[in-house]
């Protein structure tokens, strides 16, 4: 099991990409959390398979329609919790 911290810059807020990683997380059964940051950047902390995890971060760096990623950053989080689900944070 793995978790990682993704924080996503560029043009991502209001365009849906919370929604667009919740959905790709659940058909990858990864599981975590994705909100909005102040600065306008999308972060989320992903745990599952090292390999869906990848998926997720290539689907990520193209984001969905309308969308404009700029840069993403990720780095391994030695976090102990564990989730259970998929959520999108307020």
């Amino acid at each position: 099991m793995t978790t990682v911290r993704i924080l996503i810059s560029g043009f991502v807020q209001g365009v849906g990409f919370r929604h667009f990683i919740k959905s790709n997380a659940q058909s990858l059964n990864l599981t975590g959390w994705v909100k909005n940051i102040p600065g306008g950047n999308v972060e989320a902390n992903i745990q599952g398979d090292e390999k869906n995890i990848e998926s997720l971060i290539a689907l990520c760096k193209k984001g969905p329609f309308l969308s404009e990623v700029e840069n993403i950053e990720v780095e391994k989080n030695n976090d102990s919790e564990r989730f259970d689900k998929f959520e999108i944070l307020k």
